[in-house]
């Protein structure tokens, strides 16, 4: 294997509504679908679609969800040796809403994820050590992703920290252990308690970062594209011009995206470009992982892009 995720799954829940409903109302919403999501299952699969090797260390439930989650990532040519079923627990849920501007707002379960342990990277770790880079997020436990950061050092293989969703209390001296700290613009904000509204506010919270230790901040800012920020250095990637349908998981296929390329190519901001464009592709999509293209259709989306 190239590329290790180690984080969650769910299965998501999505409503299509022209309006929320406010407190005591019902309303009618024209669309509903499911499908399978979570973060480290939308970033393993992004990363597979693109043609990377990939492996999962995650938890399902023991719950008729759980099946089709294993049985979808091996669809999509991720390696589930290492997705293991927690007894007596529901799998982790997301329900989506996507409202008439194509933005999303999302709750999850983590259920079966906060499960995820050092003892389950410690019964990968053969495979582990075997990958060339780690990809990690926070919608397992906090200690869980410290122990994998630690277990990656001792075997010197790079890791992101995708630090989503935003939690108060992640340590960022553990995030400066890593090569890569990839948040979007307002878990910057959660984590920096800064402004994000303009891209120079959006720089002055990262440096804060930056000055406490950080490598590499990669930070992905939707329709305002994404930008890199290394000791005095900054790169900025122009997004992509699409009409967006569903922005759901657009960060996650940004990351799978990048990962894959990174490992192919070594060159960041080259992996950046074309992961921009492959989160834009996948706006164009409804839903999380059926809107990722794989390597031949994201090809076709440039030639006309």
């Amino acid at each position: 294997m190239e590329i290790a995720v180690i984080g969650s799954n769910m299965v998501d829940l999505i409503t299509y509504t022209s309006q929320l409903p406010k407190a005591g109302e019902t309303l009618e919403a024209p669309d509903f679908a499911i499908g399978c999501g979570g973060k480290g299952a939308n970033q393993a699969v992004a990363a597979a679609k693109m043609g990377g090797r990939v492996m999962m260390v995650s938890k399902v439930g023991d719950d008729l969800f759980a099946p089709e989650t294993v049985a979808n990532l091996q669809r999509q040519g991720v390696d589930t040796r290492f997705v293991t079923t927690a007894p007596g627990t529901s799998s982790g849920v997301a329900p989506i809403f996507v409202d008439a501007q194509s933005q999303n707002r999302i709750l999850i379960i983590k259920g079966a994820n906060q499960q995820l342990s050092a003892a389950d990277i410690d019964a990968a770790a053969e495979a582990l050590t075997a990958c060339q880079l780690i990809i990690l997020q926070l919608e397992i436990p906090l200690e869980t992703v410290y122990y994998a950061i630690d277990f990656a050092r001792r075997h010197n293989i790079k890791v992101i920290l995708n630090p989503a969703p935003a939690v108060a209390d992640l340590d960022i001296a553990w995030a400066c252990k890593c090569d890569f700290f990839m948040p979007n613009e307002t878990e910057l904000e959660i984590l920096t308690g800064m402004p994000v509204a303009s891209d120079e506010e959006v720089k002055l919270a990262g440096q804060t970062l930056l000055r406490r230790g950080l490598k590499n901040l990669i930070i992905t800012m939707g329709a305002r594209g994404s930008l890199w920020m290394s000791g005095d250095s900054v790169h900025q990637v122009a997004p992509t011009a699409v009409k967006a349908v569903d922005t759901s998981g657009a960060g996650d296929a940004f990351i799978g995206c990048f990962a894959q390329a990174l490992v192919k190519t070594g060159d960041i901001a080259a992996a950046m470009t074309q992961a921009s464009a492959y989160a834009a592709c996948s706006v164009t999509g409804r839903g999380t992982q059926r809107s990722y293209p794989d390597a031949e259709t994201f090809q076709r989306f440039l030639n006309v892009n």
